[in-house]
């Protein structure tokens, strides 16, 4: 049975357990499990770090660990009873790993890398702790650094800041707000601003030296030398080298390795030097032959110099390669350095090109025992000290060193009977009393062990030698006495024998006879005479010799007078010996009573280390003058105790104070010395008011501390041994000190007078004298003094005066004292305290001392809140301090910042410490301290000020910059402060501010904070780690729930209220909602029904909610709040908090639930566009993306919401996208969307995004121009000239014409560029995105999209499926069903479509150059086409042209491409069949169009050569002899079709004719190519000849009918006349007649669309205008296929028509590579794949045409179905738009002339859309080149998908609703005829007579033909309108001719109306 468990609470799994049994619980080694329940060998329980996952384990897999329980029950937390760092460390450990990993993810390699070093250094510190084996020093190190590991880690990965003591984590709830506040700052500043260090110490390692010359051993010393004072600061280092130039000990580390120590910060200068002398051991002479002698001598060698400011910017793990020089003359050697630093080139040169010093040199920080931490690898290798010549900048006692350097200056010798100079060596001993040597105590420096004598180097014949060479005789002081140094000076001969001989010596005796040192300075030694037997061993018969000429009596002129001297310089640094006869004196009092006056009068005047050198014995003295002599000598002894004090004060000496206490705690003797101390201090202060000089008085109040440790120490002493005898005597006294200090205290004086000083210098010590006086009075009495002390100061004094500052220095160390701590004597002082601190807070004064003071106060409340005085206290707090706090507060908030950028949070400002005390005192207060807080505001409005401040106050706490970043514990302890605070209050709200005393502000205010404090980055739990997030519920739950609760409960008590608060509070309770936590958004969310129901019942609406909502939801979601879970939320059914039900629900049951539903159905629409908008721009998205999203977003603005100035600012980010990506066309149209908003007047607008304030016309302008750049640079010419022309007009209206010129020239360029520069033709794709996976504004739709320059299928594909890397592509063109619409994946269908022009009047008109009916073929295009071959029916394997049918289908767009988009929304699809007839009949006519052009171009010379005419009539003859012709007789002009199919006999006569003329055309284009043709391909010309021959005779043709004959042959690009070169007409075959009209089978695009059933692989390339053709080869090796249609070789066919072969075969991926497609057909590229006919609509079949008889002129040969204008068709009453009807004539046909810039409501592009759709489209096609030639659906298997921008297709049609621009309304219907009207395209007959003669194309707009031009011939078959008689009207803008769609079909004209227009004007933007 299952019992809870008691003691077994927490555990380890010490193996994995798979949990395979019922109710089993897995478990991986390591997790730590919480245990609930145990049964027989068996827990249940669950792992902590997944605990909703509960289970059983077997329980002898478990280690159970003791735990603490917290909240025992059903809530129980368990806390494992271990050590804290422990418990910290693995926590923060399983928190690290998470983020380790994904380090690794983000490619963060070198945090990676470090982390994980760190991470296995932490837990083997945790190995090592929790082995147990470690010393409490130990630990105590292992832990520090375990923790700094941690904070290091945390800081790095961004994680919270730890607030720790003594290295263990502190829990909040167990410490003040104040001292939390402490200890996150003192962690802060510790991170933050590392305490300079001010020692530092220089490490030394000599590597080698390298040189071409060595050879002999050497001898390198580096030293640290001052070049500004000329003298070395350290001691010499010294290493010995081999002959290799190595260190000769290189096992011995510490003979290479050394560490200068002692530098001070004033060292590291850059006259300051490291000084490196090099001395070789070995000849006289550097290049002498070896001596037989082995005499060796130190000679000098090289030096090297660096400056120690080099070493501060150098990287330390650098080695230094120095050079080293030597000098140019010996006797310079000396000073060889100063002469390098001085640069003095003369004296000294390189010692060699390649000889280098190679030296490692690092300078470091912090005190010796810090480096011995940090740096232990270079101590415990071993490393030499060598110290500074003198003491450190700081003095530490019990520093024991006694050192005496002498340095070996000069000499001035005599030759000594020699006729050259001597080599002089010195040889030094040091000796004892006895004479006897003392060994080991002569030192060249450090590095090396001292020796028994040191040897100087020797100069070479130089009689007066300079050698200041240091040495260090460190003997003990007990040696001291009676020891000296010996000099002997010998001469070094460089005879063969090398000797050395003596011939002098010197000496010095270390110590006087009075006790004294050896002085430091210079000493001129005398040289005594002697000879090499010389007996020096009996150093008494010398020691009474002179040894100095400064000491010889003045009547021993003999020896002063010799010329031979010695110098040498002494300085010893001792801690034991003095070189101070004054202080020998005092200390020696006893020996000499007369000296005393004297001695204690120049104690001040000896040097203050040497008085801390003997300060025991100097305070033992004076003590015992005063016990002896106190009456003659007391006030002396006082001055010079107060003098050692003060001396202790100095930073150099300050950690002698101890040495003091020590003395005073243990060795102190004087039991009497109190009665005269006592004395002497009351006799000084009561001389402070009449004395004249304050500076002496002033240093005795300084030294008051110690004066009391030894008044108080004294008395202790006597009493101890008198049993207390005296005690009221003593008590007496000290009142009556009390007494005197407090009536100088209590002086007021006006301004800074001396006496005011002195009042400072006092209230300085006067703090620490409380501890002293606490050992002899009790608490209270002590207290007593002190209220007494400080309540006599003076209250008020002036603004400059430091008393202030002091006053409260004072307070401050009062209130951190003992005293203060004792909660006894703290009801004592408290008042005072309180009295000063309120005084100076309130006039803003000294603030930063104010809030450590409060900070101190309130830190003892909490550690005593148990105590009853608690209470009471915080009662005296909150009355003096909590309103001074808040008015502080916000004070300091509202100053400026210094410095831009810095933290708010500094660490001197004081900000946070007032706020720490503000959280602490409102932590503290209870029930009954609220109500006595309200009970104390006396009126309404006081208590209203109240609230406001704290409100305001508390908002401030919550703003991010209040505290730093990773101070989330501070955060969490105020904001639980707040709400605690909040929730009491709100009682006082609802109490004095409701119904009729009703106060909107402080609601307001109320309402405003907890907006804020919920909308907290430190309270969205959501961002934090699961066990963060944990840890917060547990201790404080989730605040932002328990705030919206309080939120909603004020809100319902508002009553009629809330209407104050609508729409002003929905912004922000919006922001609330959007907060990702489910109870707090059903709390928050019915508030918005409530403010609807109000507002409806104020004013009959909620526009105003509605418009509230709006724009905040846009600017709350940009910042990135919300999510699609809110958006189901607020647009759900379901119940939300407690009774209330969903928003949904409530609506529908009020009366204006119609358009509450409404309303909620928009933001619900508008909430997916802007989730779709922020997910599109986060960073990484591609730009397509972006674009579509934006523009979804922008429509919606403007059509759904009517928000202008949100629709301009998405106008703008679309411009700005479109320009990133480099649309500049699209960014045109966009920007133009703003254009069209303007108006050209003078109406001033405010500045706007980065618009300046201007007026409407210069903005328009700017906007003008702008949009022109933008479409020159996107090639889009045409549309820059019209805003060219509009821009003009208005410089014109104003006459400027400078502008205008300009504007003009503009103009021209861009006509000048449409002529000249090449413009690529685009594709086009249709894009499908099913599946529910895509964005909203993608979901289950479909696009048509403009592709890039040179994209063709595949590398849209390709750009699709990266942009949607889940997508998966389709291989079929058909329609998804709703399986893919439903699913939960990402569907992708991309295949090409074809555009369809709409400006077909430009297209068809001839003499239009090619490069401007470019632009019209693929611009302002609605409608695209794809084409889908299909056999209906039995396919016949020997024509399949007979069941050979397309499946065309027509797609709409909701607006036109090129446009604000690269691709747009497909509105409509239309779907209709071609039969096997109508295929055949356009493929004939798109062949004939296509020989027609290039015949045309072959004639104008435009073809560079004739090859593609070759090609084309190849291609066209080869496959009609074939068959080809032959196979479409055979399919339709057999009587069995026309039996079956009577309703084609116009369609079958019409093919007739199609063929007739074909071969018409041939043989006119054999004509032409025989003129052309070059003489090597004659040969093929013949064949041509001869085929077309046998084509003619397979056709049954003899002679050409008469209408055949009759017929011309015009061309597309207009007759030769027309041409840009004077050429003759046209001929026909026959020669010499001109062509009568026009053919009707102009086509447009011919260069875009290819026959597949009369070409060959040669004829593929021959439609485009590039004029490429194919290799002869493929030409003319053309095999049939039985596959292929009987009208095509194996090259000709086309993929989309003429394809007959199985469907098994068409394309599919396993067919091999050479039946695979060429890229272009597996595409279905438009460019390659048969099209259909440019107008897709046909003719209804009623309204076809009857046949025409041979010979007619006005017989159609074209589609019939087509209203073209060549064609003399009566339409339908609905298929033209022109008011004038057509001429019944027969050749007076329509050609309306070029539209750029009109717009033709009636032109026959847009006839079209209002013919109903029928199965007789036709299709002009072009060539394709495949070798097989498989049907287009299954040519898709290749690769349907590609990639692409994703742009919207849901923008509107009505663009213009916010503009006053007038758009024509005709897109439909007829347009009205009026007198202004735009000309028809129909033309009278006396203009038709003209238009014979006149062979000159139109010009570029019909309002030009004002200007006279030379008449010139046309042909009849061009119809120019008259021109207007009035002025033309402004040219329509690019935007007109997008918005303009072609005639839509009546069906679209019932269509329901667009969405509500935008007013025109709503802003001034």
């Amino acid at each position: 049975m299952w019992s809870p468990t008691e003691q077994e609470k927490y555990g380890v799994a010490l193996a994995s357990f798979r949990g395979t049994v019922q109710n089993g619980l897995p478990l991986e080694i390591g997790d730590t499990v919480q245990i609930l329940e145990k049964c027989e060998g068996w827990y249940r329980g669950f792992v902590l770090k997944n605990p909703n996952a509960k289970g059983i384990f077997p329980s002898s897999f478990i280690h159970l660990k003791n735990a603490h329980i917290k909240n025992k029950g059903q809530f129980e937390t368990v806390v494992p009873t271990e050590d804290t760092v422990i418990t910290e460390m693995t926590s923060t450990l399983r928190d690290w790993g998470n983020m380790w990993k994904q380090l690794y993810v983000k490619n963060e390699g070198d945090l990676f890398h470090r982390l994980w070093h760190v991470m296995n250094e932490i837990l083997d510190l945790r190995r090592q702790v929790l082995v147990g084996h470690l010393t409490h020093d130990r630990m105590k190190d292992v832990k520090q650094h375990i923790t700094a590991r941690l904070d290091w880690g945390n800081e790095q990965l961004g994680l919270d800041l730890v607030p720790r003591r003594e290295f263990s984590m502190v829990d909040p709830d167990d410490l003040s707000v104040t001292e939390l506040y402490r200890l996150m700052e003192h962690r802060h500043r510790k991170k933050e601003t590392p305490v300079p260090a001010s020692t530092h110490h220089l490490f030394v390692h000599m590597k080698s030296l390298m040189s071409s010359n060595l050879g002999e051993e050497l001898e390198v010393f580096f030293y640290i030398y001052d070049s500004r004072e000329g003298r070395p600061l350290s001691e010499r280092f010294f290493v010995k080298l081999n002959k290799n130039g190595v260190p000769k000990s290189p096992e011995k580390t510490e003979r290479q390795c050394t560490l200068f120590v002692d530098l001070g910060s004033g060292d590291l200068r850059k006259d300051v030097y490291i000084i490196v002398h090099i001395i070789r051991i070995g000849r006289m002479g550097a290049g002498e032959k070896k001596n037989i002698c082995n005499v060796q001598y130190r000679r000098p060698f090289g030096c090297a110099v660096v400056s120690i400011a080099d070493l501060l910017t150098a990287d330390s793990k650098d080695d230094h390669l120095l050079k080293v020089y030597t000098c140019n003359t010996e006797s310079d050697w000396n000073q060889i350095h100063e002469n390098i630093i001085k640069k003095v080139n003369s004296r000294y040169n390189l010692s060699g090109s390649n000889t280098g010093l190679a030296v490692a040199l690092q300078l470091l920080h912090g005190d010796i025992e810090q480096l011995r931490r940090e740096y232990m690898a270079i101590f415990t290798r071993g490393v030499s000290i060598t110290r500074k010549l003198g003491f450190s900048d700081v003095i530490m006692p019990g520093e024991m060193r006694n050192d005496l350097y002498i340095t070996l200056e000069k000499g001035e010798f005599e030759k000594g009977g020699k006729t050259v100079a001597r080599n002089v060596e010195i040889t030094v001993y040091a000796l004892d009393e006895d004479g006897q040597i003392l060994r080991g105590y002569v030192a060249a420096g450090s590095g090396e062990p001292g020796t028994d004598e040191y040897h100087s180097f020797v100069l070479y014949h130089n009689n007066s030698p300079r050698w200041s060479e240091q040495i260090k005789l460190p003997i003990p002081v007990d040696m001291f006495r009676g020891s000296h140094v010996r000099f002997e000076f010998r001469h070094c001969s460089t005879k063969d024998k090398g000797e050395k001989k003596l011939f002098g010596f010197a000496f010095v005796p270390l110590m006087q006879e009075d006790g004294r040192t050896l002085p430091d300075g210079t000493h001129e030694l005398i040289v005594h005479k002697c000879e090499e037997n010389a007996n020096l061993q009996d150093c008494a018969r010398y020691l009474k010799l002179p040894f100095s000429k400064a000491n010889l009596p003045g009547n021993n002129q003999a020896v002063k007078a010799t010329k031979e001297s010695f110098w040498i310089t002494s300085f010893l640094c001792s801690t034991k010996l003095t070189q101070n006869g004054d202080m020998l004196d005092l200390l020696k009092w006893r020996a000499h009573p007369e000296r005393i006056s004297d001695s204690l009068t120049k104690l001040k005047d000896i040097d203050g280390f040497e008085i801390v050198k003997f300060l025991q014995d100097t305070l033992d003295t004076l003590f015992g003058i005063l016990d002896e002599s106190a009456q003659r000598y007391g006030l002396k002894v006082f001055d010079c105790l107060v003098h050692i004090i003060n001396l202790l004060q100095d930073s150099k000496f300050q950690h002698f104070k101890p040495v003091m206490d020590t003395y005073i705690e243990s060795h102190f003797a004087g039991a009497l010395s109190y009665r005269d101390l006592i004395k002497v201090l009351k006799w000084y202060v009561d001389r402070i008011i009449e004395a004249e000089h304050q500076e002496h008085i002033q240093q005795v109040l300084k030294a008051t501390e110690y004066i009391f440790k030894y008044i108080v120490q004294s008395r202790r002493l006597f009493a101890l041994a008198t049993g207390g005898q005296n005690e009221e005597e003593f008590r007496c006294c000290i009142h009556e000190l009390f007494m005197s200090i407090r009536f100088f205290l209590s002086q007021e004086n006006i301004g800074p007078s001396p006496i005011t000083h002195t009042q400072a210098v006092f209230l300085r010590t006067f703090p620490v004298v409380y501890g002293e006086l606490l050992k002899l009075f009790t608490v209270r009495e002590v207290a007593t003094f002190v209220r007494e002390t400080l309540g006599s100061l003076p209250s008020t004094t002036q603004a400059d005066c430091p008393l202030e500052a002091v006053k409260l220095q004072c307070i401050a160390k009062t209130v951190e004292s003992e005293l203060y701590t004792n909660p006894e004597s703290r009801c004592i002082l408290l008042p005072v305290v309180l009295r000063l601190l309120q005084a100076h807070m309130q006039e803003q004064k000294d603030l930063v001392m104010c809030g450590h003071i409060v900070t101190s106060m309130l830190s003892l409340i909490k550690r005593e809140d148990t105590e009853p005085s608690a209470s009471e206290e915080v009662d005296l707090i909150v009355d003096s301090l909590l309103s001074v706090l808040l008015r502080t507060i916000l004070e300091i908030s509202n100053r400026p910042q210094s410095t831009v950028g810095t933290m708010r949070l500094q660490v001197q400002d004081v900000t946070g410490e007032f706020v720490a005390c503000l959280l602490a005192l409102l932590k503290q207060m209870k029930d009954k301290h609220y109500q006595q807080l309200l009970q104390s505001f006396t009126s309404k409005d006081e208590l209203k000020d109240f609230l406001l401040q704290l409100f305001t106050v508390f908002r401030i706490l919550i703003r991010p910059e209040m505290f730093p970043k990773d101070w989330t514990v501070m955060r969490l302890v105020t904001n639980n402060v707040i709400i605690t605070t909040v929730l009491y209050l709100s009682d006082a709200l609802r109490k004095n501010f409701l119904n009729d005393k009703f106060d909107y502000k402080v609601w307001d205010s109320y309402f405003y904070l907890s907006v804020m404090f919920i909308n907290q980055p430190c309270l969205q739990l959501e961002t934090f780690s699961a066990s963060k997030r944990k840890k917060i519920l547990e201790k404080y739950g989730d605040m932002r729930v328990m705030m919206g609760c309080e939120i909603f409960s004020m809100w319902q008590n508002l009553g009629e209220h809330k209407l104050n608060f609508i729409p002003a509070m929905i912004g922000p309770f919006l922001e609330v909602t959007l907060v990702p936590q489910p109870d707090l958004r059903n709390v928050m969310i019915p508030i918005f029904h409530d403010m609807m129901d109000w507002e409806q019942r104020r004013s009959g609406n909620f526009k105003q909610v509605e418009a509230k909502l709006i724009d905040k939801l846009d600017s709350l979601m940009s910042e990135g709040k919300g999510d699609e879970t809110y958006r189901e939320l607020f647009n759900s059914i379901i119940p939300l908090f407690g009774p209330y039900p969903s928003l949904l629900k409530k609506i529908e049951r009020e009366t204006w639930r119609e358009s509450g539903i409404s309303l909620i159905a928009t933001v619900t629409r508008l909430m997916e566009r802007l989730l779709d908008y922020r997910d599109c721009m986060k960073l990484g998205e591609v730009d397509g993306k972006k674009i579509g999203c934006t523009v979804s977003l922008l429509n919606f603005y403007k059509t759904e919401l009517n928000k202008e100035e949100m629709y301009i600012r998405y106008i703008h980010k679309l411009y700005d996208l479109h320009m990133k990506a480099q649309n500049y066309t699209e960014a045109s149209y966009t920007l133009l969307l703003y254009d069209e908003l303007l108006e050209w007047s003078e109406r001033p607008l405010r500045e706007f995004l980065n618009y300046p304030m201007q007026n409407e016309w210069q903005r328009k302008e700017y906007l003008h121009l702008t949009i022109i750049q933008n479409f020159d640079r996107g090639k889009c010419w045409e549309n820059g000239i019209l805003l060219c022309r509009e821009l003009a007009d208005q410089y014109e209206s104003y006459y400027d014409y400078r502008n205008l010129s300009k504007m003009r020239m503009m103009e021209a360029s861009l006509y000048d560029k449409i002529m000249d520069q090449q413009r690529l033709e685009p594709e086009f794709f249709r894009v499908g995105f099913y599946g529910k996976k895509f964005p909203f504004f993608l979901r289950n739709k479909e696009f048509v999209c403009r592709g890039h320059d040179y994209e063709r299928l595949e590398a849209f594909q390709q750009r699709m499926l990266n942009e949607f890397p889940h997508a998966i592509a389709m291989q079929h063109a058909n329609q998804p069903d709703q399986t893919i619409y439903q699913a939960e994946a990402q569907y992708l269908q991309i295949y090409a479509v074809t555009p369809i022009p709409d400006s077909q009047d430009v297209l068809q008109r001839d003499g239009v150059p090619d490069n401007i009916k470019s632009f019209y073929k693929v611009n302002n295009i609605w409608r695209f086409r794809y084409d889908r071959p299909f056999h209906k029916g039995t396919k016949d394997k020997e024509n399949e042209f007979k069941s050979l049918w397309v499946e065309r289908t027509t797609l709409t767009l909701v607006q036109s491409l090129p446009g604000i988009s690269r691709w747009f929304e497909v509105e409509k699809r239309e779907l209709v069949e071609v039969s096997p007839l109508e295929n055949a009949i356009e493929v004939i006519e798109n062949k004939n169009l296509q020989l027609r052009t290039l015949i045309t171009q072959c004639q104008t010379r435009q073809m560079p050569n004739i090859n593609p005419l070759t090609m084309c009539l190849n291609g066209v003859i080869d496959a009609a002899v074939n068959g080809g012709l032959a196979r479409y007789q055979e399919a339709f002009f057999v009587k069995d079709y026309m039996m079956n199919h009577p309703e084609d006999g116009d369609k079958i006569g019409r093919l007739r004719e199609l063929m007739f003329e074909q071969a018409h055309i041939l043989e006119f284009g054999l004509t032409v190519h025989e003129k052309f043709v070059p003489q090597d391909m004659r040969p093929l010309h013949k064949k041509l000849v001869d085929q077309f021959h046998l084509m003619k005779s397979s056709l049954g043709i003899q002679e050409f009918p008469a209408y055949v004959r009759a017929s011309p042959i015009n061309f597309p690009n207009g007759s030769p006349r027309s041409g840009r070169n004077s050429m003759p007409n046209i001929l026909s075959p026959e020669g010499g007649r001109v062509v009568p009209r026009r053919s009707p089978l102009s086509y447009p695009a011919v260069n875009r669309y290819s026959s597949s059933s009369l070409s060959s692989q040669a004829s593929n390339e021959v439609s485009n205008i590039t004029g490429q053709s194919e290799s002869s080869d493929e030409v003319f090796n053309m095999q049939p296929s039985p596959s292929t249609s009987s009208l095509s070789s194996n090259h000709s066919a086309s993929p989309n028509v003429t394809s007959s072969a199985p469907s098994s075969a068409r394309g599919s991926p396993q067919l091999s590579e050479k039946h695979k497609h060429t890229r272009e057909n597996s595409c279905l590229s438009p460019r390659e794949r048969p099209c259909s006919a440019i107008f897709p609509n046909p003719v209804d079949p009623t309204q076809r045409p009857v046949p025409h008889p041979a010979g007619d002129a006005s017989l159609p040969r074209s589609d019939p179905n087509i209203s073209n204008p060549d064609k003399v068709v009566k339409p339908a009453p609905s298929s033209w738009s022109l008011d004038t009807p057509l001429s019944d004539s027969v050749g007076k046909l329509v050609c309306p002339p070029v539209p750029p810039r009109p717009t033709y409501s009636g032109s026959p592009a847009k006839n079209i859309r209002s013919q109903s759709p029928g199965p007789t489209s036709r299709s002009p096609q072009k060539n394709s080149a495949p070798p097989f030639t498989p049907s287009p659906t299954e040519c898709q298997s290749a690769g349907l998908v590609a990639n692409s921008p994703v742009l919207s297709g849901s923008y509107s049609s009505g663009i213009s609703s916010l503009s006053r621009c007038s758009v024509s309304e005709a897109s439909g219907t007829e347009a009205p005829s009026t007198d202004h009207a735009l000309p028809t395209s129909a033309s009278s007959g006396s203009d038709e007579l003209f238009r014979k003669e006149n062979k000159t194309p139109p010009p570029y707009s019909v309002y030009e033909r004002n200007n006279p031009r030379r008449p010139v011939p046309l042909p009849h078959s061009l119809s120019i309108p008259p021109p207007s008689a009035d002025a033309p009207p402004i040219p329509p803008k690019p935007h007109q001719l997008r918005g303009s769609k072609p005639d839509v079909d009546p069906r679209r004209l019932e269509q329901p109306p667009r969405p509500r227009p935008l007013p025109r004007k709503v802003s001034q933007l």
